[in-house]
């Protein structure tokens, strides 16, 4: 089961990526990327967990906090 700050792979197609910000392997903990992936937290989902083909790894502290503070801009901003 994944758990808080897994990459995952779902099939969900996104066209604009310009509204994230792009993750590299130096921003894992642990897992690898075969190329530079993008975080997006415009798009909140609750995802069964049947859909998720693959976990790649596992975003470092910094990037957690840096997504978790993305999304509180974002909840601030629908007040």
């Amino acid at each position: 089961m994944p758990e808080q700050g897994d990459i995952v792979l779902v099939p969900v197609p996104f066209t604009d990526l310009s509204s994230g910000f792009t993750i590299t392997n130096n921003d894992l903990e642990k897992g690898n990327l075969n190329r530079s992936g993008q975080v997006r937290v415009d798009k909140i989902y609750t995802l069964s967990q049947s859909i998720v083909v693959k976990t790649f790894g596992r975003v470092d502290a910094t990037i957690l906090k840096r997504i978790n503070q993305l999304l509180q801009e974002l909840t601030k901003q629908a007040d």
